[in-house]
């Protein structure tokens, strides 16, 4: 097997095991916020510690929020930039159809939340809620339920979300940022520029590399843009391709070290806080009369699926990109049912797009849709993985 599917089947075992930890993070936080230990949960939530003077006087929820997912889109970042130079979208016919896929599976849930949702106060922001695929549930769901299916099909998600999640973060910056503070932004850029000077120079200590990413992050923090840009931004500058006689490139290095924590320490600790809503009859009630909460639910379990495998279908039809290798339309339907997965990334724009109340609802659209949308999801990817396994048997 070559490096990069190497890696890919590395990367893919991690996030796997990383959807089932935070598949557990969110059924703790779900029945602790609704027992009768529920205060304390939110004491530990609402908790504040940190520097007043640096802006980082923070509730645990936020510094899970800012701080932990820093780390999340680091590797995503690191996973991104590998792909593009190396992997499987470093060659343009493999790489266009998930980045196509991926702009369809943004767009269109989009448009249709904004359609169901029109006139309904927030949703002006809400709209972004749907655009995201959660990469570990999603991941987590395809490897346990579809074991014979082609590779292909596994590296064809991966790259979706992948996009898809760089997507959200630019719809972070753009549409979140609610103002600059020049000379963080300034402090930023140089700290930037400076990392990207070190990787061209190929300096490798962490006592200059660590330093600088805490730098980086408080600046951006500091500057009013979410603080998880500087880990994608970071993750992109990272050097990809391995010198002579070097044994792996720091992406690589970095990836092997980080991408545990990431999955099963920074993700599930965000989720944990998160996810705790409460989900009693009135609240479930009213995430299916409430426009905002429907068009949440409209976007990711219908525009999810219409927007990928409807950009699919136009690619290939129209000539610009193939079809993976050994995958039928059948195959690409369940795999656009399992990009209605939302959760990390859309209960992280939930938070910030509307206030407590309306986000309660949103974050039960979004847990109620993910939940519906991976179920959908197993069951046609069962089926499809059956049908895979006849044809392996007759060959």
């Amino acid at each position: 097997m070559s490096r990069p599917l190497t890696e890919f089947a590395r990367y893919l075992r991690t996030e796997t095991t990383g959807g089932l930890i935070l598949l557990a993070a969110t059924a703790v936080a779900l029945i602790w916020a609704n027992s009768p230990l529920r205060d304390s949960y939110h004491a530990l939530r609402d908790f504040r510690l940190g520097p007043e003077f640096l802006h980082l006087n923070l509730t645990l929820g936020d510094w899970a929020k800012d701080g932990l997912l820093a780390l999340f889109f680091f590797v995503a970042g690191l996973e991104l930039k590998r792909e593009l130079v190396i992997g499987e979208l470093s060659r343009f016919k493999q790489a266009i159809l998930p980045v196509v896929a991926a702009i369809g599976g943004m767009v269109v849930p989009a448009l249709i939340a904004l359609g169901v949702g029109w006139g309904t106060p927030g949703i002006e922001r809400a709209w972004a809620i749907p655009v995201a695929t959660d990469i570990a549930f999603a991941l987590g769901v395809l490897a346990l339920t579809a074991s014979n299916l082609p590779s292909s099909a596994r590296v064809f998600l991966l790259s979706l979300a992948v996009v898809d999640d760089l997507g959200a973060i630019v719809v972070i910056a753009v549409v979140f940022t609610t103002g600059f503070d020049l000379v963080a932004v300034a402090v930023a850029i140089a700290a930037l520029a400076l990392y990207a000077f070190l990787q061209h120079k190929r300096v490798r200590t962490p006592w200059l590399y660590v330093p600088l990413a805490l730098v980086t992050w408080v600046a951006v923090h500091s500057a009013g843009v979410h603080a998880t840009i500087a880990g994608v931004a970071l993750g992109l500058l990272t050097r990809v391709r391995p010198d002579a006689g070097e044994a792996e490139a720091p992406a690589l290095r970095l990836e092997h070290r980080l991408q545990p924590w990431s999955a099963a320490v920074a993700v599930p600790v965000f989720a944990l806080f998160a996810a705790g809503i409460s989900v009693n009859g009135d609240a479930l009630g009213a995430v299916f009369t409430t426009a905002l909460p429907l068009a949440v639910l409209a976007g990711l379990l219908v525009g999810k699926v219409v927007g990928i495998l409807g950009a699919s279908l136009l690619a290939v039809k129209l000539r610009v990109a193939e079809k993976p290798r050994g995958m039928g339309w059948r195959d690409m339907a369940a795999l656009s049912v399992l990009g209605g997965v939302g959760f990390t990334v859309s209960l992280l724009i939930t938070e910030l797009a509307l206030p407590a109340e309306a986000s309660e609802l949103a974050k039960a659209a979004v847990l109620i849709a993910s939940a519906a949308a991976s179920l959908l999801a197993a069951g046609l990817l069962l089926r499809r993985n059956r049908v895979h396994a006849e044809i392996s048997d007759t060959l």
